[in-house]
Formats: C-alpha cells, sequence, structure tokens
C-alpha cells in the first residue's frame, strides 16, 4: 500500500513540476510580449512626437507666408482663414485619436491563446482520465 501511495504521491509532484514549469514559461511568454508592446509604444511615440514637430515648424512657415503674401489688403481675413483651418484639423485629429484609444488592443494575445490552449489540453486530459 506504502508503494501505491509513494507511485500517487509521486505522480502527483511530477504533475505539479510540469504546471510550475508551463506557469513559468506563459509568464515569460507574457514578459517577453510586455516588452515588444513598449518597445512598439516607445518608437511610436518617437516617431509621432519628430512628426508633430515638424508639422509644427511647417504650420508656422505656411502661416507666414500666406500672411506675408497678402499684406497689403486681405492679412486679417487670411489668419482668420488659417485659424479656422487649423482649428478644424485640430479637431478631426483629436477625433482620430479618440478612435484609436477606444479600439480593442490586441495585448497578450499569444500568452491568452497559449493558455486557452493549455485550458483545453488540461481540460480533455481530464475527462480521458475519468473514463
Amino acid at each position: 500500500m506504502a508503494d501505491a501511495n509513494a507511485g500517487v504521491f509521486g505522480q502527483l509532484q511530477q504533475s505539479l513540476g510540469s504546471v510550475i514549469e508551463l506557469l513559468r514559461v506563459r509568464l515569460a511568454l507574457l514578459g517577453t510580449e510586455l516588452g515588444l508592446e513598449k518597445q512598439r509604444f516607445a518608437s511610436a511615440l518617437l516617431w509621432g512626437a519628430m512628426a508633430l514637430l515638424s508639422l509644427t515648424v511647417a504650420a508656422v512657415l505656411f502661416c507666414g507666408f500666406v500672411i506675408l503674401l497678402l499684406w497689403e489688403g486681405y492679412r486679417l481675413a487670411a489668419v482668420g482663414v488659417l485659424a479656422l483651418l487649423f482649428l478644424a484639423g485640430g479637431l478631426w485629429l483629436l477625433q482620430a485619436a479618440k478612435r484609436c484609444l477606444s479600439a480593442e488592443s490586441n495585448l497578450f494575445s499569444v500568452s491568452l491563446a497559449e493558455l486557452d490552449r493549455d485550458r483545453a489540453s488540461f481540460t480533455s486530459t481530464a475527462s480521458h482520465d475519468i473514463r
């Protein structure tokens, strides 16, 4: 009887070791995904900041050009029209940013898929063991 208990205990230890190793691998995958997402976000933030700086300089130069071009008779109208155009563009960009932030993220999708596969394999193994 002691051998049977030792065999069951040994199998339980082996199963527990397998589960712990599986969790360790899944956590490592989760960490890798988090690192990749952090790199992607930092890169996008850097490119976005450079683009914003470039567009700001271009907008200032464009406004100066139009105002100087229409200096004699229509400078106030030019400033007003340019201000309205930039206001409309800014509102449109704000709406686009809100849409991007409200879109569903696929962060950790690979980890979640692997955990679903693991759960399915344990469920099917458990149902075979019961029979």
